[in-house]
């Protein structure tokens, strides 16, 4: 039975809900994608493995040719949640507009399945002299989970690595990190006519924040990398909760912070920095204070600019490769042995948006790129 076509491929694969989230209640299996990719990419001969990370929630390593080394070509098979009023079509139905073709996870980033799919079938009765391999991964839009399980396996996947996230075909080879932490202070409440009466957790955080301005600023100064638009680390202050009258000392109060930091910046290190800054104002104000993250961070991310990925991929775009702002499952796809790329169609600018969508004019430069990777790697290999 013949493969539908790239277009009726990508239309399944947006057609078939996979939102991550981390409220449980839009939280959904990406099972229904995993389980399309396996049967296309099983009928083309790959030999695919679908690997639980948690109920519900599944990767895929479909593997085509054996040996050591060879290709990865990898993307999330998730999406992020959305707003139905906010869309003009239907967010699970792939429709052409204006030349685009517009669909929940067109750009971010189901759509790169069909286009590598589209890529591979026509290389596929030439001998492979390095394998191919198609990972699929879960939840990368809420934790991570599942290029977090592959790197906790160990193992080697293969010697390079390309995530078909939305870089507008411009090879990507650094990221910042992103961490969101909280800080909750925990004090003793009372009449504000007697400040002895309590111990403000207000007050605590305010010096705090304080505590965590002066790190910003030290990091700022210590670490700078110009390839970034915003080549410094940033500290930002989302969020905060306190008190809950003006005539009574602040009990309680929380924040909830963002820090991306830059490669060669260790978010171990750095939260062992703002520890040691909290334990003395703790001890000072007489509050509790406890500090831990809100997800899991994703690191930051550097290939080295001399890697042969980095130059064949720059070769075959036209473009030096640059970095960005939003994080990846770069750094774990690294932790397994590959050199490590992003480069994909789409524009970051529409993802995470209502009518997201991919330009039609994209599509076949795309399935030209990926195919000459697989050439370059799988069959012709230096």
């Amino acid at each position: 039975m013949p493969l539908p076509s790239m277009k009726d491929q990508f239309a399944a694969l947006i057609a078939a809900p996979s939102v991550s989230c981390t409220q449980p209640a839009l939280d959904q299996s990406n099972r229904a994608v995993i389980d399309l990719l396996a049967t296309w990419l099983g009928d083309l001969g790959f030999a695919c493995d679908i690997q639980q990370v948690s109920p519900g929630k599944f990767n895929l390593l479909a593997t085509f040719g054996t040996g050591p080394g060879g290709l990865v070509l990898s993307g999330h098979s998730d999406t992020v949640p959305y707003d139905d009023a906010l869309w003009q079509t239907d967010p699970l139905k792939l429709t052409e507009v204006d030349g685009s073709w517009v669909g929940l996870g067109s750009c971010d980033m189901k759509g790169f399945f069909a286009l590598a799919i589209e890529a591979l079938q026509p290389l596929l009765d030439q001998p492979f002299k390095q394998p191919l391999i198609i990972l699929a991964t879960c939840d990368e839009e809420s934790s991570m989970a599942g290029a977090k399980a592959l790197a906790a396996a160990g193992g080697v996947l293969g010697c390079a690595a390309v995530i078909g996230e939305p870089t507008g075909l411009k090879p990507i080879r650094l990221h910042k990190g992103v961490m969101m932490e909280r800080i909750d202070i925990l004090g003793r409440s009372g009449h504000s006519s007697d400040p002895s009466l309590g111990h403000s957790a207000l007050e605590a955080m305010h010096d705090t924040i304080g505590a965590l301005k002066g790190l910003r600023q030290q990091w700022q100064a210590q670490f700078n990398n110009p390839q970034f638009s915003v080549p410094q680390p940033t500290l930002n202050f989302g969020c905060i909760h306190g008190g809950d009258n003006p005539n009574r000392i602040c009990g309680q109060c929380s924040l909830e912070f963002d820090l991306r930091p830059l490669p060669g910046m260790d978010p171990e290190m750095l939260r062992a920095a703002i520890r040691q800054k909290l334990q003395p104002l703790a001890e000072l104000h007489q509050v509790r204070i406890d500090y831990a993250p809100l997800f899991s961070e994703c690191a930051p991310f550097e290939q080295s600019a001399d890697a042969e990925l980095v130059r064949v991929a720059e070769r075959l775009t036209g473009h030096t490769a640059e970095a960005v702002a939003f994080g990846t499952e770069a750094p774990y796809l690294q932790r397994l042995g590959c050199e490590t790329i992003v480069l994909g169609p789409g524009d970051i600018a529409c993802a995470h948006q209502p009518g997201e969508y991919l330009e039609m004019s994209r599509l076949q430069p795309t399935v030209r790129l990926l195919r000459q990777l697989i050439e370059h790697y799988c069959l012709t290999p230096a």
